[in-house]
Order: structure tokens, then C-alpha cells, then sequence
């Protein structure tokens, strides 16, 4: 099975994805998946990705449900940014952030994170320098930010690293 899905957990995700996102179990949808699914499989195998061992799981409950918190915070700021537009607009801006992180995995969830929460963008990573730049749609207080990325960064070390 191995020779023909070499991630067999990728393909099968990217299988349902397929299905989901087309609303229909056809049998031309489903022929196009399998076809699609398996390819992008030995598309990854080419790709070579990092291989990380999740260290301690237990942590992994706790820092999603901080990610979440975090995420409906951030939606209920933006929002609250939006409606008081016209009273005062919002003080956006760019912003350097060191980090530690060697893990390409935990890299890449933490752009993944910054990313998906509101009023913030991932933009760059400078591999020598160690440091992300950010865009923050309210960069009112840079070290509240500096310390919500640390935080993440910490996690992500406890658990990938």
C-alpha cells in the first residue's frame, strides 16, 4: 500500500477535501480525487518535507484551545477596530519579531497561526537574522504582540522540539 500512497493519511485528507469542496460523491468526483490525491502524495514524496515528532501531546489540548481564545479575541478586536473606524482609525504598522524556532514544522504553523488570526499577517522570515516580520492591523502596544508570539513560539518548542 506503502508503494502506491506513500502518505497514506495526506491522501486520504486531501481525498475528503476534494469531495467536500466539490458537495458531490459523483463517480467522475471521486475518480478526479483519487487521481488528484495520489499525485500530490508523490508530489510531497519529490518535496522531501522535515519529519517532527510530536514530544509531549498533552501540551497540545491546551495550546490549541489558547490559539482559539486568542483567535475569538482577535476577532472581537478587528471587529471593534472596523466600527470605530471613522471615530479613529486604526494605528496599522509593520513589526520585527525574533524567534528561536529551528523546527521548519513549527515555522510553518506558526505562520499558519499569526496568519489566521485577524488584524495580523505573517510577511517574511529571515532565516539568518531569526526574526518574522508581522503586519498588525492595531500595533498600538508591539510588546503585547512580541509576548503572544513568544507564547506561541514557547509551545511549539514544548511540542515539536
Amino acid at each position: 500500500m506503502r508503494a502506491w500512497y506513500p502518505y497514506p493519511l495526506f491522501s486520504i485528507a486531501l481525498f475528503l477535501m476534494w469531495l467536500l469542496l466539490n458537495q458531490s460523491v459523483a463517480p467522475g468526483s471521486i475518480l478526479v480525487g483519487v487521481l488528484l490525491s495520489t499525485i500530490l502524495a508523490w508530489v510531497m514524496v519529490k518535496l522531501q518535507p522535515a519529519q517532527s515528532r510530536l514530544r509531549r501531546l498533552g501540551l497540545m489540548a491546551g495550546f490549541v484551545l489558547t490559539v482559539v481564545a486568542d483567535i475569538v479575541r482577535s476577532n472581537v478586536a478587528v471587529a471593534g477596530i472596523i466600527l470605530r473606524a471613522r471615530r479613529r482609525p486604526a494605528n496599522t504598522g509593520f513589526m520585527t519579531v525574533d524567534v528561536d524556532l529551528e523546527n521548519e514544522n513549527a515555522l510553518a504553523l506558526l505562520a499558519c497561526i499569526l496568519t489566521a488570526t485577524p488584524g495580523t499577517a505573517w510577511l517574511e522570515y529571515d532565516r539568518r537574522r531569526k526574526s518574522l516580520l508581522l503586519h498588525v492591523l492595531d500595533i498600538e502596544n508591539e510588546d503585547l504582540w512580541r509576548r503572544t508570539v513568544k507564547r506561541y513560539e514557547a509551545g511549539l518548542k514544548e511540542i515539536l522540539e
